[in-house]
Formats: structure tokens, sequence, C-alpha cells
């Protein structure tokens, strides 16, 4: 099968894709400006409460409101959904969409657990359409060409990845963030992105060790790992939403080094620094919007080409990612209710 371009900034189909959206939240917010923003089609939006679609629809110029997802997803006028639910309904939702025959991108984490991610797979392979994770670091601009470096072997051997994705967001029982019920945790907020991050970089790990401490409602305030990848080499990441940290990420090669800049899994800059401390490369970003657009016009573009998987994160290394993170559930200790 004919590989696309790696660049998503030259991704964009033919306008004729048409979005809809499933929930309303900040995320959806984001994802639905980062849209307006690159100029596509967004014909449809989706709540529970159909006051809330309404709002959205009003503010983003949306055509059609539906006050629930089972409508949303019969919509003949949308050929694709962005779930923006909760971590817990991922799985549902995005089933319910291609059911409908529906392509769906499916905001990190893909879905709760690995065996859900597979039943979506497997659901996305019968109906034959696109069910992609919306991981959208992986799309941005600077994580390409980071890509490209490497491919190159201007690093030597790749030997390390380390990277951190660590907040101040709320200790706050209450909050999101820290109700098991809804998935919360550091680990599938916050480190989902230096693990996916490390698996991009240097193959889905052999082997994972991890350590936590775990807040008041026995969600994970702060993860560690350090991953074996394929060929040996080694990954750290820490994540935390109790404390702000540095959020950058250094990739670590025999030859030469890749350090990326704050923050590190959003448009930013990098430079290429070798051994002697020499820099051969600096780049920085210079996008519109926070950057949510590309992995957007990237779906897009596959399915134009009348594809159903993503080069840069093939559904089967999400479906992987999501058996990594239930691995070091295990080991810290952390059980979603009803598992």
């Amino acid at each position: 099968m004919t590989g696309l371009s790696s660049d998503p900034a030259h991704s964009a189909a033919a306008p004729g894709l048409r979005w809809g959206i499933l929930a309303t939240g900040g995320i959806a917010h984001a994802f639905t400006s980062d849209l307006r923003t690159a100029g596509r089609q967004i014909t449809a939006v989706g709540s529970r409460r159909p006051e809330a679609a309404a709002a959205f629809a009003q503010q983003y110029g949306i055509g059609h409101a539906h006050g629930s997802y089972e409508d949303l997803v019969a919509d003949p006028d949308v050929d694709i959904i962005y779930i923006a639910t909760p971590h817990p309904s991922h799985a549902e939702n995005a089933l319910l969409a291609l059911d409908a025959g529906k392509h769906v991108l499916v905001e990190k984490p893909f879905t709760l657990t690995a065996a859900e991610a597979q039943r979506v797979a497997d659901r996305a392979a019968e109906r034959g359409l696109l069910a992609m994770e919306a991981m959208w670091t992986r799309y941005l601009p600077h994580m390409v060409r980071i890509r490209e470096i490497i491919a190159t072997g201007t690093l030597g051997e790749v030997r390390a990845v380390f990277a951190d994705h660590t907040q101040k967001i709320s200790a706050d029982p209450a909050h999101r963030l820290n109700a098991l019920e809804l998935g919360g945790g550091s680990l599938l907020d916050l480190g989902i992105y230096p693990v996916s991050f490390a698996c991009d970089v240097l193959g889905v790990p052999d082997a994972v060790t991890s350590a936590a401490r775990l807040g008041e409602t026995g969600a994970d305030a702060e993860v560690a790992t350090i991953a074996t990848h394929p060929g040996g080499a080694l990954s750290t990441s820490i994540s935390t939403s109790r404390a702000a940290g540095p959020n950058r990420a250094t990739v670590l090669g025999t030859d030469a080094r890749i350090e990326i800049n704050a923050t590190w899994y959003c448009p930013t800059s990098f430079r290429v620094v070798t051994a002697d401390g020499t820099v051969l490369e600096e780049y920085a970003s210079a996008i519109e919007g926070r950057g949510m657009q590309f992995q957007a016009l990237y779906a897009e573009k596959l399915i134009a080409a009348g594809r159903t998987d993503s080069d840069l994160l093939p559904i089967a290394e999400s479906v992987a990612i999501m058996r990594l993170l239930d691995e070091v559930r295990a080991q810290i200790g952390v059980v979603y209710p009803g598992e």
C-alpha cells in the first residue's frame, strides 16, 4: 500500500469531508477552533444536552446541533466524527459512530484499556473505516522534522529518549483528573504523551518498570516509567498533575542529540547538538492555532486516498500503547471501576 507524505502541513484533502463533533467540553472547543483555522467543514455537533449542542453550534457556526450522540452519528451530512468525551466513553462512542458508517478520530488516550482499543480496531476493520487516535503531537510540523533527522542517521545510533509531562492542575478529589470512574490520573491524561513519543522514536517497548504516587482517590498523581525498547534503547518518562515541571524532551544518539524545548508536545522549537556541542540545526515552529488541525488534515488525506490506517500512528500501535499503559497501571495498582 502506498504511503502518504509524512508532512501533515501538506495533507489537506479536497474540501468535501464533513466533520461532526461528539461532545462539547474543553478539548472539543480547542479542536473545533483549529479546524476553523484550517478552513475545514464542520457540519454537526452532538451532546447529551441539547442546550450545550445548540450553544456550541452557535459559537462555531455549525449547521446541525443534535441533542444525542445517536442523532449525530445518523446525520447524513457527516463523514467523520471527532470523539471528545471522557476516556471511559471513547470505545462506546467510537463503536456507535463506526456502526453508523462514520470514520472516527478518537481523542487520546484511544480508549480506557487495550481490550477496548482492540474492539474498536476490529470494528473499524470490519466496516472498512478509518479509526485514528488523536495523538495530535505526532502530526505537528516539528515532530515531522524530528523524524526526518533521525531517519537520516544524523544522531548516530539512538540510545535513549527522556521526556516529562508535568503540570500543576488540581489536587481536588472531585476534579476529573482525580476521578477513577472517569479514567482519572496523570498516566492517561499526561503520561501518554511521553510514552507515545518514546514509542514513536524507539518502537513499542519490550519491557517497562513503573513507580507512582497515588492520590487520595486512588488515582495516580505522579507516575515514572523506565522502558526497554527493541535493540536495547531506553526511555524514561515522568508525569504529574500536581507540580509544574520543565516539559522538555531529549532524543539521545551516539553522534548527536535533539533537545526539544518547552512545551515539547506542543508547537515549539528544538536544536540538534553534536557530542562536542556543535549546533547542527535550530528549528522553530510557526503555525496558526494550537496545532490540533494537523491530525485532522492527515485524516482527511488518508480518507481521500482510500486508506483506513495512519502511517504516523497505526491503529495497531495505539492498541499496543494501551496494552503498555495497562501494564503500567497493573504495576502501580490503579484499577478503574468495572475492570
